[in-house]
């Protein structure tokens, strides 16, 4: 579960989070919407401890039994993901499970990357050969390896084709579906809707409207959003 109560995070007098209370269940997918410069870029830095709030408070815990989770067994999925383009999907995550203390034979290296949708062929390909969205799945296998079950991701259908962008949708249910606590950052409208079963619009820091995604059709939250933006 993650909740934040009276969130407020200032840089140089300017506010990039006013008072921002949001929470986010275990097997839940809670879609944050809102432009550039809105705050969901520091909401994620707040939430893997990257940045200290002004104020309020952050409760990050285990579904199971409530206990407070350390930020490294958070998943943490980029726009972009950073892997060794000279290594193959398969080395890049052995590589990143060692560097955290893990060792997997090489079936299970294949299982998680199997797991997150990546072709049996795509393994053993050197990763500068990959797709944005192939990226994103050895970023999603590399979270799933440390036995996350919260998961933040910053703008991850920026970029992807449809296909890319829909089976990036069916993984994230997927592993709500297991009981992850997913948040997920995004300007993308229509992804947000499909995927996420709770929304968040975040305007110059402040959160100023929530609405569960079966409640509105993908034109009528366009719709919603634009009215918010414009006024």
């Amino acid at each position: 579960m993650i909740k934040l109560q009276n969130i407020s995070k200032s840089f140089k007098n300017e506010k990039a989070l006013d008072n921002l209370s949001l929470s986010v269940n275990s097997g839940e997918i809670y879609g944050l919407l809102g432009a550039n410069g809105a705050g969901k870029s520091t909401t994620l830095n707040l939430l893997l401890g990257f940045l200290d709030s002004d104020s309020g408070s952050i409760e990050i815990t285990n579904s199971k039994d409530q206990q407070a989770i350390a930020r490294d067994k958070i998943g943490y999925i980029p726009e972009n993901v950073n892997l060794y383009p000279y290594l193959s999907g398969i080395e890049n995550l052995d590589y990143f499970c060692k560097i955290s203390g893990l060792s997997f034979n090489s079936q299970k290296l294949k299982d998680l990357l199997n797991e997150c949708g990546l072709e049996d062929g795509s393994h053993n390909k050197k990763t500068s050969e990959y797709s944005k969205g192939m990226r994103q799945k050895v970023g999603i296998a590399i979270a799933l390896a440390k036995n996350a079950n919260i998961y933040l991701l910053d703008e991850p259908a920026s970029g992807l084709d449809p296909m890319a962008s829909n089976e990036l949708s069916v993984i994230l249910k997927k592993l709500s579906s297991q009981g992850a606590t997913i948040l997920m950052a995004s300007h993308d409208l229509f992804r947000v809707r499909e995927t996420c079963d709770k929304i968040g619009i975040l305007k110059q820091g402040c959160l100023i409207k929530e609405m569960l995604s079966k409640d509105v059709t993908s034109n009528e939250l366009e719709e919603v959003y634009l009215n918010f933006m414009q006024s």
